[in-house]
């Protein structure tokens, strides 16, 4: 099998920064992947060089055997990356259904069929547990709702590859309970790319973990071979061995 994604020495520097240093990286089709690190070890900004919110220094981007490292964001989109943002970035004044329907209707030959949105929105809203909240202002969802509003969002697109920057942030236990389901899920017809800092979450969910430190990859394996790395504790876990 062929990975889905691939990096070969990507590179991007802000200045005298260099935020991704030299990263080869791949993805396989299907997998929970999940992106470790300090903060400042360059995880975001290696996940927007993917999704193509920034442009790389050097390197290559290679999805599903095509190198895309120039193209656009919205070129990347209809390829199949979808990418959920660190800060929420969902329409305050639109209602939840609407932010929603904005992705549907790129998916669809015919985007003004009202049944075939509608059918696309409910059927994200309801795998993120926010159907009972379509017609409410997304500015009025709690933050941690506002997060799934945005996973609902790139479920629309209907994803290969789904990028997912700190998604459990604010919310609460049971909401990320249902959340690892929702990734679970997810994972069955589309390939994840996790950032997050809650590491119950990430045990459970990864395939495999990849440690991002100073910019570059520290360490990559299962769940447990990261656990047990004496590097990757004294970097990140906070425990040396």
């Amino acid at each position: 099998m062929m990975p889905l994604l691939t990096t070969k020495g990507l590179s991007r520097d802000f200045g005298g920064l260099r935020a991704v240093d030299s990263v080869d990286f791949s993805l396989m089709p299907g997998e929970i992947r999940a992106v470790i690190g300090p903060n400042g070890a360059g995880k975001t900004t290696f996940v927007s060089l993917v999704s193509g919110r920034i442009q790389p220094s050097s390197g290559m981007i290679v999805f599903d055997g095509t190198d895309i490292t120039t193209q656009p964001a919205c070129v990347r989109v209809r390829r199949g990356i979808a990418y959920t943002f660190q800060i929420t970035s969902v329409f305050a004044n639109l209602s939840a259904y609407d932010n929603v329907a904005l992705p549907v209707q790129r998916t669809l030959s015919d985007g003004r069929s009202k049944g075939a949105v509608r059918a696309g929105v409910m059927s994200a809203l309801e795998r993120t547990g926010l159907a009972d909240r379509a017609h409410m202002p997304a500015g009025q969802l709690s933050y941690g709702h506002q997060r799934l509003l945005e996973v609902a969002m790139g479920l629309a697109l209907k994803p290969r590859l789904l990028i997912l920057d700190e998604p459990t942030q604010g919310l609460a236990d049971s909401e990320i309970d249902n959340f690892i389901s929702l990734v679970r899920d997810i994972a069955k017809n589309a390939t994840v790319l996790l950032i997050e800092h809650n590491m119950p979450v990430v045990m459970q969910l990864a395939d495999r973990i990849t440690v991002f430190n100073a910019g570059k990859i520290l360490a990559e394996g299962t769940p447990e071979a990261i656990r047990d790395n004496a590097a990757v504790q004294e970097a990140y876990l906070g425990t040396a061995p």
